[in-house]
């Protein structure tokens, strides 16, 4: 990893070395409160979360997936979409950004070299971040790619545009997936400032603004072949390259509605006036809005209930990688993904309708709740997530394999 190794560029403390589940959820609990405070304003200003990265690799939190065989905690899947939870109920742009950090690291798990899983967990663990160059604008499908990679000499060279290019303002490796001369899907690992990388922030969606979703331009960028992963073989076989990368979703969405049920309970005990009809002085004992709380609480518990069913699912089919085993988890995190959904856009949703009028103030910002979650859950719709499960239990179909189930 001569080539490599000798381009790093970050230079930190060491990261704290969490030794359990219980710690790493401490942890994030630690670093939640910390986020919590400030960020409506960031959102409201787009203030973008470079400190808050920091604190998140000095605590130790994105090294929690790294296999224990190269020194890492390896948390359950439940454990690390609980985490991630944590976070995005603090900040959703922050619960998101680790997502595809976390992706990679499985996917190298997966298909990596020893020589690249020790380098590159190596770096996890002292606390590197891995951005995301995959999504592209333009093409037939977003599972289509014109971004290349051509042999150079002993390496190859990267051309294209990526977009929705989530992490990478923050990241220390810019992780860009392109096709090589056969069309088969890649992984290359950039260190961030390489010569021929661009990185423009002109992500402009109205919820997660924070999250550094822009663009990556890639012009005749070097990179070296021990950093090459071949990403295509993870769709070849049964894994759980798809099933970690979205319970992780899952848990962005848990977090974003739990935030929503949590504005709606306070500012119905503080602020909201009962309706006129109701017969009651506050609005907190109003039977109508009672029981829509009492609705909102119980899918809440529902979808974190599945969430932590499936990721029992992923860390069985981790440990025994059957087609059994992984059809499994696909499914229940299918489920999970459907459930978390729904409830953060319902959550989201019922914050106003229980508030009032009152709690549309643009200087309370409570709208980012809602844009937060709308903007969130476009990711991989749930309707082919109902399609999917369905087609397995009436015509026995298994899932197709990718990044998406």
């Amino acid at each position: 990893m001569t080539v490599i190794t000798g381009r790093i560029a970050p230079t930190r403390l060491v990261p704290t070395r969490l030794e359990s589940d219980e710690e790493a959820i401490a942890a994030a609990r630690t670093l939640a409160g910390r986020f919590a405070a400030s960020a409506a304003r960031r959102d409201a200003d787009r203030i973008l979360p470079f400190d808050e990265l920091d604190q998140l690799s000095q605590s130790g939190l994105l090294a929690i997936a790294v296999p224990a065989e190269y020194g890492g905690l390896d948390v359950s899947n439940s454990v690390l979409a609980e985490v991630t939870a944590i976070i995005a109920e603090a900040d959703g742009s922050i619960g998101q950004i680790p997502q595809n950090h976390f992706y990679i690291l499985e996917a190298l798990r997966t298909d990596g070299t020893e020589e690249q899983k020790r380098f590159f967990f190596g770096r996890a663990l002292a606390g590197d971040r891995f951005g995301n160059a995959l999504s592209e604008r333009g093409t037939k499908t977003v599972g289509h790619y014109n971004t290349r990679i051509v042999g150079d000499g002993s390496g190859y060279r990267l051309n294209g545009r990526k977009y929705y290019s989530t992490g990478v303002l923050f990241a220390d490796w810019i992780t860009v997936f392109a096709l090589d001369a056969d069309d088969r899907l890649v992984m290359a690992f950039v260190p961030k400032g390489t010569e021929g990388i661009e990185i423009i922030d002109d992500w402009d969606g109205f919820g997660q603004r924070t999250t550094g979703s822009g663009t990556t331009v890639l012009n005749n960028v070097y990179v070296s072949a021990d950093a090459v992963v071949r990403h295509h073989k993870g769709f070849e076989r049964p894994t759980t390259i798809g099933s970690v990368g979205q319970i992780i979703h899952a848990g962005v969405d848990l977090g974003l509605a739990r935030a929503a049920f949590a504005e709606t309970i306070s500012f119905v005990r503080t602020k909201s006036r009962p309706w006129m009809d109701s017969g009651v002085d506050k609005a907190s004992d109003d039977p109508l809005t009672i029981a829509k709380v009492g609705q909102i609480a119980i899918k809440l518990e529902a979808a974190a209930a599945q969430v932590e069913r499936a990721g029992t699912k992923v860390d069985a089919a981790q440990i025994e990688t059957t087609e059994e085993r992984v059809v499994e988890a696909t499914i229940a995190v299918a489920a999970a993904k459907v459930l978390t959904t729904e409830i953060a856009i319902e959550a989201s949703n019922t914050l106003f309708e229980l508030a009032g009028t009152s709690s549309v103030q643009s200087g309370l910002n409570l709208d980012r709740h809602w844009r937060n979650a709308r903007t969130h859950t476009l990711h991989d719709p749930v309707r082919w997530k109902y399609h999917v499960v369905g087609n397995y239990y009436l015509n026995g179909v298994l899932p197709p394999k990718n990044g998406a189930l």
